[in-house]
């Protein structure tokens, strides 16, 4: 079975949920959401990731403030009243809408919780959907371009400036880690499905060039 991403970079959120990086970055720093991932840089922005139940909770959170107007301090207090419902409630809870007003569903009784006024509709934040949607897309950032296979890549926020497998993050070391302990390329697929034959040709081609150079 093919592996399924569980963390994403700023940009891999910021192109799924709709989020700028300024939002994501304000967010975390002044502590309304925060990956789940502790990051080893807090000072740098490009080395927050993301688990898939933060993308699914950003997406709802993108709902809320971008799309129902609610103002991010109302989303804050609101965030601390569900918190002793869920560690994570904006992945973990189902919403309601209504006007400027969240409204959730009480996980114990399954009662939704101050529904208002009966003349007004509540609008639901699908949970479900949202969760369906983002791993739609998620799955979307597994598909690699047909010029990429067999090519490496150099980008300055990706795994430190290293070489990588072109439209991966998977770095040509340690594919040539792999490689010098005795694997061959169907195992190392096995645990990277992303690759190709080529690909680890290619990496282990570039690595055993610069291991020449270096000796």
């Amino acid at each position: 079975m093919a592996s399924v991403i569980r963390a994403f970079s700023t940009s891999h959120v910021c192109r799924l949920t709709g989020l700028s990086l300024r939002q994501l970055t304000y967010w975390d720093d002044t502590a309304f959401f925060s990956p789940y991932y502790p990051s080893e840089n807090s000072r740098s922005t490009f080395s927050r990731i993301y688990s898939f139940e933060d993308l699914v909770g950003l997406r709802v959170v993108a709902i809320l403030r971008n799309e129902q107007k609610i103002p991010l301090q109302k989303l804050r207090k609101i965030a601390e009243q569900l918190s002793i419902y869920h560690s994570r409630p904006w992945s973990g809870l189902i919403l309601y809408v209504l006007g400027k007003d969240v409204f959730f569903k009480e996980p114990d009784t399954q009662q939704v919780r101050k529904t208002g006024h009966p003349q007004y509709q509540l609008t639901t934040i699908a949970l479900d959907r949202v969760t369906t949607d983002m791993q739609s897309k998620a799955d979307a950032l597994r598909h690699r371009r047909e010029d990429q296979i067999g090519h490496l890549e150099r980008h300055r926020y990706v795994v430190h400036n290293a070489w990588v497998i072109a439209g991966t993050r998977i770095p040509t070391k340690t594919v040539w880690r792999y490689h010098q302990a005795g694997y061959e390329a169907a195992s190392i697929i096995q645990d990277y499905p992303l690759l190709t034959p080529a690909d680890i040709a290619k990496a282990i081609s570039h690595e055993r060039g610069l291991a020449r150079k270096a000796s």
